[in-house]
């Protein structure tokens, strides 16, 4: 991939084309950087709309909410996904994530995942179009987490993560004394779940039955990236989602998602400069600084809806949308999806994305998820869709 150099800038630090919120006339641009950590990286969620909050517990519960690992009914497992990005401009962008997790006890456990994101090579040319440098532009992030059961139906988890961002090196940017460099930050996520689980859910004199569950996450609490030309606030969310199932009999299972978002980085204003603001103070002031009121504030909340149906441990159907005000940047887009058992221990996941506008760069989106879980001595493990409290 060939990028002019601030083209190449304004593409990989504003996450407008694939992940902020663009501007019209009377809103506002919230800029963030290292936008991956924003983008859904396994299959099973990204095929329901993007909405992870609530749903049971597989192998990427690190990602949508840490405190689901406690609620594993696996020893053991990992997961491997694969996404090639914004196919429709460029060849060279994907998306890897690998993530795995490991029961303690009954009511702890611990999980780990990488993030990384191939931005593909940028070439670098001086005022006059002529090639100074080329450069392969990545980023990725590192988490360990942990996960603790409060009550049989409540649980906590919190993840703190590396993040690392090389868009440029070290190059030195054309007509000015500034050197770039590479960026990286710490920060952390914590996760509440509740998952009313009952010890009868196998009892044939009792399978008819409704569940629902709930996830509050607060996502990317950490400090600012600094390039060199610049800090930049990376992209921390708050998170809500609740999941309403039903199980007509032992075999099937049917599962309604909603999950909503709100970026918690400060809206830009002339005459204030959200750069000098400390993490905390950009959080709370993120709820109430819309330059266009509470109409806006309400604009910038994103809305995720997911089906999933599942026949026992064989296979599951999946389908969601996910909207995003046209006030701002306006992502709104079908999922569907399927996850196929291949053996007892593992699962293949499938999504496939499509836009409801035309000429989306996210048109042709897909994603892969292998999945592998190890279970306890007694033999039980999770399926999709169900989860047994040991």
């Amino acid at each position: 991939m060939k990028k002019n150099y601030w083209l190449s800038i304004l593409l990989l630090l504003t996450p407008g084309l694939i992940n902020a919120q663009s501007s019209t006339k009377n809103y506002s641009i919230i800029y963030t950087a290292v936008p991956f950590m924003a983008i859904s990286p396994d299959s099973r969620a990204a095929a329901m709309g993007d909405a992870g909050a609530a749903s049971t517990f597989d192998a990427n519960a690190m990602y949508w909410n840490p405190g689901k690992l406690a609620f594993s009914d696996s020893r053991f497992g990992g997961s491997f996904s694969y996404t090639p990005w914004l196919r429709q401009i460029v060849n060279d962008m994907g998306l890897i994530n690998a993530s795995g997790f490991y029961k303690i006890s009954d009511k702890q456990t611990v999980g780990a995942s990488i993030n990384f994101f191939n931005q593909g090579e940028i070439q670098f040319t001086d005022w006059n179009g002529f090639e100074i440098d080329r450069f392969v532009s990545n980023e990725f992030s590192i988490s360990g987490g942990i996960a603790q059961k409060l009550s049989s139906d409540y649980s906590l988890g919190l993840n703190i993560k590396y993040i690392h961002s090389n868009l440029v090196g070290n190059l030195a940017i054309p007509g000015t004394s500034v050197t770039a460099k590479p960026g990286q930050t710490a920060a952390m996520d914590l996760g509440f779940y509740y998952n009313k689980t009952r010890p009868t859910d196998n009892d044939p004199r009792s399978f008819k039955k409704f569940d629902v569950d709930y996830g509050v996450v607060l996502q990317n609490i950490g400090g600012k990236i600094n390039y060199g030309f610049g800090e930049y606030f990376i992209p921390a969310n708050f998170k809500v989602g609740t999941q309403l199932s039903f199980r007509p009999d032992l075999s099937n299972r049917f599962s309604f998602l909603v999950d909503f978002n709100k970026l918690l980085v400060p809206s830009d204003k002339e005459d204030v400069n959200v750069s000098e603001m400390s993490t905390m103070k950009a959080i709370f002031s993120s709820f109430s600084d819309a330059p266009g009121g509470f109409s806006e504030e309400l604009a910038e909340i994103m809305a995720s809806i997911g089906f999933e149906y599942t026949y026992q441990e064989l296979i599951a159907l999946r389908a969601g949308y996910f909207h995003e005000s046209q006030q701002k940047a306006g992502r709104q887009y079908l999922t569907a999806g399927v996850g196929l058992t291949l053996k007892e221990r593992i699962k293949l996941d499938l999504a496939y994305l499509i836009p409801t506008k035309t000429g989306s760069p996210l048109a042709n989106s897909w994603r892969v998820t292998l999945r592998l879980q190890v279970p306890h001595k007694s033999g039980k493990t999770d399926t999709v869709g169900d989860n047994i409290d040991q």
